[in-house]
C-alpha cells in the first residue's frame, strides 16, 4: 500500500496559520503565521544536518545514515526556538545541529540542559512542566506555552516530548472548550500516561517520531537479551493518536537511518489496519506544507 500524500480528510481544529516543513529524520520546522508576516514564528525540532553516507558509533553500536537533509543550515529561516527531545543521540542532535543551539532558546531535558551548558538560552524541563516562551514583537502568538511530556526510550537516558499551545488563545479552542495545541512526541514507545493530555488540550496536530527504531546494545536489551525497540512503530503510533484524540498525524523519524525498521509502506499499512489512515499527512521532504 503506497502512502497517500494528500491532506487528511479529517477537519483540523486550529485557528492560526500553521505549516510544517520536514527536513529529515525528526528535524522539522513548525511555521506559525503567514509566510509574508514579519511576526511569523519558526520552531525547529531535533536538529540533525549531517550528510548522507554518515556512520556513527554510539555505545558500541554503529548506525548508518543514508540521506542528506532536505535543507542545510544556511537555508533555514530565522529560528525562534528549538524543541530538543534529547541531546545525547546523533539521530536527534548531531554536531551540525549543535551549531544551531548557540544563541537560541532551546527547550530540552534537565540532563540535556546540563550537558549543553553554558548556553544561557537552554532550559531543561521535567515531565508535565510548562514554560512560557515570550518571543517579543507585535501580534498574536508571540507568547507560547510549551509543556514537556514523558518519553520512554533507551534505558538510563532522559527524553521529553512537547505540547505547544497559546496562552493568549491565538490557536483557538475545540468545540468542547479545550485549547488547541501541537504535539511533538520526541523519541518514545507508546505510553498510556500520554493519553491524559487529552483532558487538558485538543491536539490538532501530532508530530510523531516513529519508524520502530530498534537497537541491540552490548549486554542485550532491557530484559538482558535481544533487540530493544526504542520508538513507536505504526501500530503504537496509531494507538497514541487515538489516545490523545489527534486531528492529524504527521509521521517523522522513519527514514534514512539503519536502525529504523519500519518503512513508509509498512507504517501506512499499520495506520490503515488501525483505521486512522484518513488522519495521516505524509510530508514531502523540504516542502513547506500548509495545515491550516
Amino acid at each position: 500500500m503506497a502512502p497517500d500524500l494528500n491532506m487528511p480528510s479529517t477537519k483540523v481544529s486550529f485557528d492560526y496559520p500553521l505549516s510544517i516543513t520536514n527536513i529529515g529524520t525528526a528535524t522539522a520546522l513548525i511555521h506559525l503565521g503567514e509566510p509574508s508576516s514579519p511576526n511569523r514564528i519558526n520552531l525547529i525540532t531535533d536538529p540533525v544536518f549531517s550528510p548522507g553516507d554518515t556512520k556513527i558509533e554510539y555505545r558500541g553500536v554503529v548506525i548508518n545514515k543514508s540521506d542528506s537533509p532536505a535543507l542545510g543550515l544556511d537555508q533555514l529561516p530565522p529560528i525562534d526556538a528549538v524543541l530538543l527531545s534529547h541531546e545525547d543521540h546523533p539521530d536527534n542532535l548531531d554536531d551540525l545541529g549543535r551549531r544551531l543551539l548557540d544563541g537560541r532558546r532551546v527547550l530540552t531535558t534537565k540532563d540535556g540542559a546540563s550537558q549543553l551548558a553554558p548556553r544561557p538560552g537552554v532550559r531543561g524541563l521535567e515531565n508535565w512542566e510548562t514554560v512560557c516562551l515570550d518571543l517579543g514583537g507585535e501580534g498574536k502568538a508571540r507568547k507560547l506555552d510549551v509543556m514537556a511530556t514523558p518519553c520512554k526510550h533507551l534505558p538510563g537516558g532522559q527524553v521529553v516530548g512537547f505540547i505547544v499551545s497559546s496562552p493568549d488563545g491565538a490557536f483557538g479552542t475545540h468545540a468542547d472548550g479545550r485549547p488547541n495545541a501541537i504535539y511533538f512526541s520526541g523519541d518514545t514507545i507508546h505510553l498510556e500516561e500520554l493519553g491524559k493530555m487529552k483532558k487538558k488540550y485538543h491536539i490538532a496536530v501530532a508530530m510523531l517520531n516513529i519508524g520502530k527504531a530498534t537497537v541491540s546494545l552490548p549486554g542485550g536489551g532491557a530484559d538482558g537479551g535481544g533487540p530493544l525497540q526504542i520508538t513507536m512503530g505504526g501500530d503504537q503510533a496509531a494507538q497514541l493518536a487515538k489516545d490523545i484524540g489527534a486531528d492529524v498525524i504527521v509521521p517523522l523519524h522513519f527514514e534514512s537511518w539503519s536502525h529504523f525498521t519500519e518503512s513508509e509502506t509498512q507504517l501506512a499499512n499499520d495506520f490503515a489496519k488501525a483505521g486512522v489512515e484518513d488522519k495521516v499527512l505524509w510530508l514531502k521532504r523540504g516542502v513547506e506544507t500548509k495545515i491550516v
